[in-house]
C-alpha cells in the first residue's frame, strides 16, 4: 500500500507540476517543444505502469461487500466511455485533449458536439465502473485519483485553451458545446453531429467494447460480466 501511495503521488505531481505555464514555457524553451512532448509522454505512461503495478501488488483492505448491482457497473458504464475514447482520438479537437487539433472544423464537430472533453469522460466513466464492484483501498485510490483527474480535468483544459485561443476564439469554438455531456445540445446551442458520432467513434468504440470484455478475464483474472 506504501509503494502505490508514492506511486499515486509522484504521478499527480508529474501532472500538476508542469500544469503551472511558468514551468512548462521553461522546460521548453530548455529542450525544446517536440523533446518536452515525446519525454513528457513516456515519463507519464512508464509513472501509469508503476501505478498499475503498485495496485495489483497492493493490500487487500475491504471497504464494502460486493452488491449483485455493482457487477453491472462495467457492463453498462464501458461501452459510452469506449466511445468517448475512440471519438477523442478521431476527431479533431481544439478545445481539450485530442488529435489534430488545428483541423477542427466547427460545422462537423463530430464527438465534440456530444462533449468538449470526450477523454476527461471517458475516464471519469472507466474509474466509477470499477470503484463500486472492487470496493476495497486500493482500487479507492488508484480509480480514485483518475476519478479526480476527470472531475478536475475539465476546468483546468477550458483555462488552457481559452488561453491558447484567446477570449474571441474561444467563446466562437466552445459556445455551441458543453463541458457536461449533451447539456449544449438540450439548451439548444447546438445540434448533435450524429453522423460524426455514430461513424468511427461508435463503431470503433463498440470493437474496443467487445476486446476489453473478452479479454478482461484473461489479461486481468476477474470476468466483468453480471
Amino acid at each position: 500500500m506504501q509503494t502505490l501511495l508514492l506511486s499515486i503521488l509522484v504521478f499527480i505531481a508529474l501532472h500538476l507540476i508542469p500544469a503551472a505555464p511558468w514551468v512548462r514555457s521553461t522546460l521548453i524553451a530548455a529542450f525544446g517543444k517536440a523533446t518536452y512532448i515525446v519525454s513528457y509522454s513516456i515519463l507519464s505512461l512508464a509513472l501509469l505502469a508503476w501505478v498499475g503495478v503498485a495496485y495489483a501488488g497492493a493490500d487487500y483492505i475491504e471497504l464494502w461487500p460486493q452488491a449483485p448491482w455493482m457487477r453491472w457497473l462495467p457492463a453498462v458504464l464501458m461501452l459510452p466511455a469506449c466511445v468517448l475514447l475512440v471519438g477523442s482520438l478521431s476527431h479533431a479537437n481544439a478545445l481539450s485533449v485530442g488529435v489534430r487539433a488545428e483541423r477542427f472544423d466547427p460545422a462537423r464537430p463530430g464527438i465534440v458536439s456530444v462533449t468538449r472533453h470526450p477523454l476527461m469522460w471517458a475516464l471519469m466513466l472507466w474509474a466509477v465502473a470499477h470503484i463500486a464492484p472492487n470496493g476495497d483501498a486500493a482500487s479507492m485510490l488508484m480509480f480514485g485519483l483518475f476519478l479526480a483527474l476527470g472531475v478536475i480535468g475539465p476546468k483546468s483544459l477550458d483555462v488552457k485553451a481559452r488561453r491558447q485561443l484567446g477570449a474571441e476564439r474561444w467563446a466562437e469554438l466552445a459556445g455551441p458545446t458543453s463541458s457536461v455531456p449533451f447539456l449544449a445540445a438540450l439548451k439548444g446551442r447546438t445540434r448533435v453531429d450524429w453522423p460524426g458520432v455514430l461513424g468511427l467513434p461508435t463503431w470503433g468504440g463498440l470493437v474496443l467494447y467487445a476486446v476489453l470484455m473478452g479479454a478482461h478475464l484473461y489479461t486481468i483474472g476477474v470476468s466483468p460480466l453480471p
